[in-house]
């Protein structure tokens, strides 16, 4: 039985239409900017249903810590119906006053009424899909919104009572310079956003930018944008503390972010959701979830497909999330997650702190700049 706090991911599917370089689980809406209220309550009911299979199989008992509505675009739900299921929730799941209760909002999706319904509903936090201020940028990445929409969705959020609002930029854009890039930022902090996520845009497999390939700034400028972002981030207050992550105090760090970061449990229901599960029995067992990804056979019935993480590739799933942390991570802490002996990082450290990728003192093994900037070359170490 899981009897600790939990996460909590719900991944709501549908999009207005699906950006060319977005490889998440998203499928565009039949009828835009609109989600039909009775497939609305059909998903909502089998969410929980999902959710009811989870906490059956797995024995869980635990308080909410996080809950995240990620997508697809969550805040193409209406308030009735979010304030439905996070009540169903709560009942299953106690949602506390320290539950980070966030939702994905994409501004083309989102006004100050339904913010209102959202905060009354339940909801804590907004993330704001902004992606860039620049309305060329915005164009070439095939986002339905434009500068003022951002803006106004910004500044809806604040009259409706939020006051942990993170802002999603990208940076590295097709024909982005490093003056564009900043200004991005300095845009997004006259609105003086709790939270960023600055993170460069990469071309994925699946993708129509894959396949179209948009020119995208050369390597000179895509180390300037990060050398100029990161300095500035920092002198208006952001602490960086994540590769892409950046806050205004610990206190306002993503919660449910830094489950996975630090390789926690949560539940994942919806669509294609994934959930990571602990259990100690003789030894520590760790399985991983996945739903159903097609939402049409979602809808029909969400099987759940579960694998066991086995021991040797429990090191690897640790380091890919704890690297990304600026703090690092406690050996005792890889211990008490993967159930496997601080000697099983040997190697990974001693090759790291001998290439200036990682620094170890006092049962702690921090990333230097040099390998939060270059994770990809530190994972090959383990």
């Amino acid at each position: 039985m899981i009897q600790s706090g939990i996460g909590l991911y719900i991944h709501i599917p549908w999009c207005e239409k699906k950006c060319p370089y977005c490889d998440f689980n998203a499928h565009a809406l039949p009828v835009a900017h609109q989600l039909d209220p009775d497939l609305e309550t059909r998903y909502l009911n089998q969410l929980l249903h999902d959710l009811d299979e989870d906490i059956e199989t797995f024995g869980i008992a635990a308080e909410l810590t996080s809950l995240f509505f990620g997508g697809g675009t969550p805040s193409l739900l209406s308030s009735r119906g979010l304030g439905f299921l996070l009540a169903e929730i709560n009942k299953r799941l106690p949602i506390t006053k320290t539950t980070e209760c966030t939702l994905e909002a994409n501004p083309g999706s989102s006004d100050h009424a339904k913010f209102v319904g959202y905060r009354a509903a339940g909801i804590n936090r907004l993330s704001i899909g902004v992606q860039s201020f620049s309305d060329t940028a915005l164009q070439q990445l095939g986002r339905t919104h434009t500068r003022l929409d951002a803006s106004d969705a910004i500044q809806a959020a604040r009259r409706a009572g939020f006051s942990n609002i993170n802002l999603d930029l990208m940076h590295g854009l097709p024909g982005q310079t490093p003056d564009s890039a900043i200004a991005d930022l300095h845009y997004a902090a006259q609105f003086a956003p709790e939270h960023l996520s600055w993170y460069q845009l990469t071309i994925e497999p699946n993708t129509v930018f894959y396949s179209t390939k948009p020119k995208l700034p050369v390597e000179s400028f895509l180390q300037a944008i990060t050398d100029q972002g990161l300095d500035w981030l920092q002198r208006q207050g952001f602490a960086r503390y994540e590769i892409s992550a950046f806050a205004q105090g610990n206190a306002l760090q993503s919660k449910h972010n830094l489950t996975y970061w630090r390789f926690g449990d949560y539940l994942g229901i919806g669509a294609g959701g994934h959930g990571k599960l602990s259990r100690q029995n003789a030894t520590l067992d760790i399985q991983r979830t996945q739903k159903t990804r097609v939402p049409k056979d979602y809808l029909n019935s969400p099987n759940r497909r579960v694998t066991e993480v086995p021991v040797e590739e429990r090191p690897i799933e640790f380091l890919m999330n704890a690297c990304r942390l600026v703090e690092g991570f406690a050996l005792k802490d890889f211990e008490r997650t993967t159930g496997l002996a601080p000697k099983a990082l040997q190697t990974f450290v001693e090759k790291g702190v001998q290439q200036g990728l990682v620094t170890a003192s006092a049962g702690r093994i921090t990333p230097t700049a040099a390998g939060l900037e270059f994770l990809d070359s530190l994972l090959l170490l383990a």
